[in-house]
Order: structure tokens, then C-alpha cells, then sequence
């Protein structure tokens, strides 16, 4: 074969693929998303393995950050497992782990607590909801869904993604306040975070309606932002614990490897 095709019913049956192997909705779309980048580069031309080198040194001279294009690269190479095309599998970008965290994502547990505050003033009960739970149970925002009625009354809940299942405590007074909220909003059962048409929130929104807090909070914008909240929460449980083994179990890593990251020191 001398080259390789990609066509839209390919894309299809790939996106097809991942949701059957129970990948995260936000994974799916950015694997997608990264493929149909690389289809549009290549303007019709078929898949070789020069076509691919090439496209990573597109990369490269249009400045995108090391960690971008590894995430490109391996949506891509995701894609060639599927397809049976390894033989086009291109390597990462070396990228030295880094020693320590950036300053300006570190948030505070006092930049936390006024993020709260403004979503309670600006009368978005929901919102200071959806980051309480976050920073009080380390979940993924893709994982809010696993937050029902149901769970609430029991003070626990069960997240099983990718092949994997673990079980999150809900604090006591977490679950007053939802309940309360449950209540209020007329929710008898199921997901509690939904859109005002009972759809589930997405990524963007939660990230968008954080992001307008910042003003009100007087919070760098830079450190505001879902997944922000789970680092929150994985400092503040190592600090009060200081088991990393317990800690990875609560967030769901494979490897403590990746825990470490998320304690890494700020620097000072």
C-alpha cells in the first residue's frame, strides 16, 4: 500500500470505535477533532509515512506548544492502531518532565473560597455547586454525571469509566447542599447538574461561566478552569494525608506517576 485515504466514513467508524471502548465524550472529541485537523492538511493526499513526518514538523514551525502536538500525535497514532496502519505511527516530542508548577495555576484555598462566594452572589447556586463537588471530590469534569439524586442520599458514588470502577465519598454537608438544591430546582431523580433544557453541562459551558467569576472573585483568569479544581483538591488531600498511593486510587490514575504531577511544587 502506498497510501492511505482518509475519509470521512473512516473518521466515523473510528469515533464509532472509541465510543464502544467506553472512552470519555471530551476524549472522543478531541481525538476526532485531531484527526480531522491532520484530513484537512493533507488536502485530499494520501496517508504515507512522509506525510505524517511532515505534518509534525508543520507543527513544529507553527510554534504550537510541545504538549499540543504530542496530543495531536497521539490522537493520531490512536487512529492508526484502529485502522491496522502502525506502520505510519510517528514518535513524540521529548519533553522533560517538569520540576515544578507553574505559579500562576496554583490556586489558593482563599481564591477557591471567593470563587464560591461570587457564584453564590451572582446568584448561580448551580455553578458554586458544580465547583464545590469538584474541589471536594477531585472528580473530572466529564465525570459530574456520576453526581445524581441518588447519590446525594447515599453519600457516596460509583464512576465506572474506561474498564475502570472506583467508588467517591461525598462530604456530609456536600450532600445537604445538593439535596437542598434538588429540591429547590424540582430534580426528583438523576443527574443533578443539568442545562435548563435537562441536558447534561458540557466542558465549554462550565469552563465559560467559570471563566466570568474571575472579575467578581478577583481571581487570575489563568488559574480558573475545571480540571484547576481537581489539582485543588489533590493538594489539599495530600497535605492532610500524605498518601499518594490513596490519593491516585481517589483520582483514578493508573500510575502514581501521574499523581506526582499534581504535586508538584510551585517554585518558591
Amino acid at each position: 500500500m502506498n497510501g492511505y485515504v482518509l475519509t470521512e466514513e473512516k473518521l466515523a467508524a473510528f469515533e464509532a470505535y472509541l465510543r464502544k471502548e467506553e472512552h470519555e465524550k471530551a476524549t472522543i472529541e478531541k481525538y476526532i477533532r485531531n484527526v480531522q485537523f491532520f484530513a484537512r492538511w493533507l488536502e485530499g493526499k494520501a496517508v504515507t509515512k512522509e506525510t505524517v513526518a511532515e505534518w509534525k514538523s508543520f507543527l513544529q514551525k507553527e510554534k504550537y506548544a510541545p504538549g499540543t502536538i504530542n496530543a495531536k500525535l497521539s490522537s493520531l497514532n490512536s487512529f492508526f492502531c484502529f485502522a491496522h496502519l502502525e506502520k505510519f505511527r510517528v514518535k513524540f516530542l521529548h519533553i522533560q518532565r517538569p520540576m515544578f508548577r507553574e505559579d500562576s495555576k496554583d490556586l489558593l484555598r482563599a481564591e477557591y473560597e471567593r470563587l464560591l462566594r461570587a457564584a453564590r452572589q451572582t446568584g448561580d447556586k448551580r455553578l458554586e455547586l458544580v465547583m464545590k463537588t469538584m474541589g471536594a471530590t477531585g472528580i473530572r469534569v466529564s465525570e459530574l454525571a456520576y453526581i445524581t439524586v441518588e447519590a446525594a442520599r447515599r453519600g457516596r458514588t460509583t464512576i465506572k469509566l474506561k474498564g475502570k470502577i472506583r467508588v467517591i465519598l461525598l462530604p456530609e454537608k456536600l450532600c445537604r447542599e445538593l439535596l437542598k438544591y434538588v429540591k429547590k430546582c424540582r430534580i426528583a431523580t438523576g443527574e443533578i447538574f443539568l442545562t435548563k433544557n435537562g441536558k447534561s453541562l458540557s466542558r465549554r459551558q462550565i469552563w465559560r461561566e467559570m471563566k466570568k467569576l474571575c472579575r467578581y472573585a478577583k481571581v487570575e483568569d489563568s488559574k480558573v478552569y475545571p480540571h484547576n479544581l481537581r489539582h485543588f483538591f489533590a493538594t489539599m488531600f495530600y497535605k492532610a494525608t500524605k498518601d499518594i498511593v490513596k490519593l491516585a486510587d481517589v483520582l483514578g490514575h493508573s500510575s502514581i506517576g501521574n499523581t506526582r504531577i499534581y504535586l508538584l511544587p510551585n517554585g518558591k
